[in-house]
């Protein structure tokens, strides 16, 4: 009987002992896992990979996309000649002189950007300019020697300030006009700024712009130590408040991975814009 009394007495002590040993065991080893640095860097990197495979992943939808619009371009527009897809001469007026055929985008000066050594020069680091309103209050030229560093990692916010010639209206694929920026947002980070900006045609802006400005980014992210010289002019014809088109020149420095002379015509098909003021009508 008394013996029954002790085991009455001494049961929940050893109870109480094991559930506190096991306790102890417990946070022991979980202290243990959370200062383990060799667990703390495999999470590290598991984070790291995971964004990674994301940007892979939203860089190849993004050039899907662009062969897609491509395809979709392609359809609307009618065969042109082999020899309306070169311009010989790389002058503003030359190029402001042709006239749409069939080609929205056509090579100028067999491809060849023609940067001079100095224009190629890094010395000083990466760098951009816009140069100032013309008269009449148009766009007139971008240039920069771009690198990483200069591309933005703060959301881009929304535009308002209206290019020359913006009488935008709504047409069955979105807008008729996108106020383009002559040097893509993603590789300079410069928005809102009236010297970085025309009335541009959507598919000036996307797909055909677009797909240079992705090759451009494409490259400068595999490394630090990528730069290409680049420069984007919008072509007037005389006195009128939409440009023509626009030339793009670019080159990669050291390798010409990157390397393209062109002229985009500022055109868009199913409508015939007044490039005097920027309005349109439906074909």
């Amino acid at each position: 009987m008394r013996k029954n009394k002790l085991l009455q007495l001494f049961m929940p002590l050893a109870v109480v002992g094991l559930l506190l040993g096991g306790c102890s065991t417990t946070n022991s080893r979980s202290v243990k896992s959370a200062g383990d640095p060799v667990a703390s860097q495999t999470k590290a990197n598991k984070k790291t990979q995971s964004a990674i495979s994301s940007l892979d992943s939203e860089l190849t939808e993004k050039r899907k996309e662009i062969t897609d619009l491509k395809a979709k371009l392609a359809k609307t527009q009618p065969a042109a000649s082999e020899s309306s897809t070169s311009a010989a001469t790389t002058t503003a007026s030359d190029l402001a002189n042709l006239d749409y055929t069939g080609q929205q985008e056509i090579i100028v000066n067999k491809n060849n950007p023609a940067f001079s050594d100095a224009d190629l020069s890094t010395a000083k680091g990466a760098w951009a300019t816009y140069s100032d309103l013309d008269g009449q209050n148009r766009v007139t030229d971008a240039n920069a020697l771009l690198n990483k560093s200069l591309m933005p990692t703060a959301k881009r916010e929304p535009l308002t300030w209206n290019p020359t010639g913006w009488h935008n209206k709504k047409t069955a694929h979105g807008w008729l006009y996108n106020r383009s920026h002559l040097i893509g947002y993603q590789l300079t980070g410069e928005n809102n700024n009236p010297k970085n900006l025309m009335t541009g045609t959507q598919t000036l802006n996307t797909p055909l712009m677009l797909a240079h400005e992705m090759d451009i980014a494409y490259y400068l992210k595999q490394s630090t130590s990528h730069y290409v010289r680049y420069e984007v002019k919008p072509i007037f014809r005389g006195n009128e408040l939409v440009a023509r088109g626009v030339q793009m020149r670019a080159q990669s420095i050291g390798d010409n991975q990157v390397y393209f002379n062109v002229y985009i015509f500022n055109i868009e098909p199913g409508y015939t814009i007044n490039y005097a003021d920027g309005t349109s009508t439906k074909n």
